[in-house]
């Protein structure tokens, strides 16, 4: 089992990243759960959302404690908060930011992806300057670091998953899918 916490803040679309992501996992054969865990639902409040994903049916409903990877929606977060709590060893931290892997401060136990989301997002009309959708971006990196789904399959569930500009948003999955920063 492949377990995934996304850290974000309300109204970026972390709950709905990670709602895409299980679709287009799905799409490629496998079982999946995706849930959120928020408190006072306000925009620019902390969420959690959370990915399992296994060959066989999943029964599990509890929260995530320990993920074999996390995903970073917002970068203030990784001050705020400790948002790698739990994740095991060289398991991957993939961040929406314009700094490369090795500019960020993680225990080298880990390994780091980067992706400019919020640029991504901006340069395809996703949300407003001052609060970029960076979602489905950070979906297409996801992706392609961990090689959960063909980008077909990402693509598909972003155009099923996303009303409004469907379009842009699967040209930003694709574009982060393509551009993302990692060594593997």
């Amino acid at each position: 089992m492949v377990e995934i916490r996304f850290h974000g803040r309300g109204g970026q679309g972390t709950v709905v990243a990670s709602k895409i992501l299980a679709d287009a996992i799905n799409k490629e054969g496998k079982f999946v759960q995706a849930y959120p865990e928020f408190g006072v639902e306000r925009r620019g409040a902390p969420v959690y959302a959370f990915i399992r994903i296994d060959e066989t049916p999943i029964f599990d409903k509890s929260r995530i404690y320990s993920p074999d990877h996390i995903v970073v929606l917002d970068p203030t977060l990784i001050e705020a908060i400790d948002v790698t709590e739990g994740l095991k060893e060289k398991g991957w931290i993939i961040v929406n930011t314009d700094k490369k892997p090795e500019e960020l401060a993680f225990p080298t136990k880990y390994r780091v992806a980067t992706i400019d989301a919020t640029h991504i997002a901006l340069k395809h009309q996703l949300g407003t300057r001052a609060t970029p959708i960076v979602n489905t971006a950070i979906v297409g990196a996801v992706v392609k670091v961990l090689d959960l789904a063909r980008l077909e399959s990402v693509i598909q569930a972003v155009k099923e998953g996303v009303p409004l500009k469907p379009e842009e948003n699967a040209a930003a999955a694709k574009e982060a899918y393509e551009s993302v920063v990692f060594h593997s």
